[in-house]
């Protein structure tokens, strides 16, 4: 449903300055909360595009969905975007689903599984160093100029899964961001063997009842540590 209106025309504007949505965003939730709770009628549903519900809460099971993640990118014809799609069953996620069509991607992750895109098992790398990490950054701030910059798509979930596959080594926000732009992302990841956390190194949980995390750090496992320390004094600031 995405692919086929991708670089075409149709009706976008910003819910507050900086946060684009489309027609598109709208369509692709509907046909996906009619989908999916018609697969699990017991399970509650967090979207971005649509209102939170706090029945959701009482709910043991829970899709957490962005209809398109990477709006901008989607907006302007590139495509970083994909379409995200979680199961979270008692606080985690349980099956995580990338697809990102203008790729040719679809990454997919089951808590007791495989991490895999299309259908090829993908792992985290092995680096154990910080400095030289592969980052999916526009431009490196002048403190973290010993690391790489590589391609930043403009969905959050995509450069996460990046890590996933060893195609980079760090991931980090340092901002308060929403369970549905990572839920199924960090499944991914988790699945291919990386590190996990916020941005100061704590686990995250889903299915919150302010569903809201302060950043998130995905990792190869042998730089979570330095990566944590390093940025643990900036996050501090930013929290006063």
């Amino acid at each position: 449903m995405a692919m086929s209106r991708w670089r075409t025309d149709f009706a976008r504007w910003e819910k507050e300055p900086g946060s684009p949505v489309c027609e598109v965003d709208l369509d692709v939730d509907h046909m996906l909360h009619a989908r999916l709770c018609a697969l699990l009628p017991d399970a509650g549903w967090l979207s971005e595009e649509t209102a939170d519900n706090p029945d959701r809460l009482s709910r043991r099971r829970v899709w957490v969905v962005d209809p398109i993640d990477g709006t901008r990118d989607y907006i302007r014809g590139r495509a970083g975007w994909c379409v995200s799609v979680a199961l979270i069953e008692d606080g985690r996620p349980v099956i995580g689903v990338l697809d990102a069509p203008a790729r040719d991607e679809v990454w997919r992750a089951t808590a007791d599984g495989d991490a895999t895109c299309n259908g090829a098992v993908v792992t985290v790398g092995g680096r154990d160093v910080l400095p030289g990490a592969r980052v999916p950054v526009d431009a490196l701030p002048k403190a973290d100029r010993d690391l790489t910059a590589v391609e930043k798509p403009n969905s959050i979930a995509l450069r996460v899964a990046m890590v996933a596959a060893d195609r980079a080594d760090l991931v980090a926000t340092l901002r308060w961001g929403n369970e549905w732009d990572i839920a199924a992302a960090v499944l991914v990841a988790s699945a291919a063997g990386a590190s996990v956390s916020d941005a100061l190194g704590a686990p995250l949980a889903f299915n919150k009842a302010d569903p809201r995390a302060y950043g998130v750090l995905v990792s190869t496992p042998g730089i979570h540590d330095a990566a944590v320390a390093r940025l643990s004094g900036r996050v501090r600031a930013a929290l006063g």
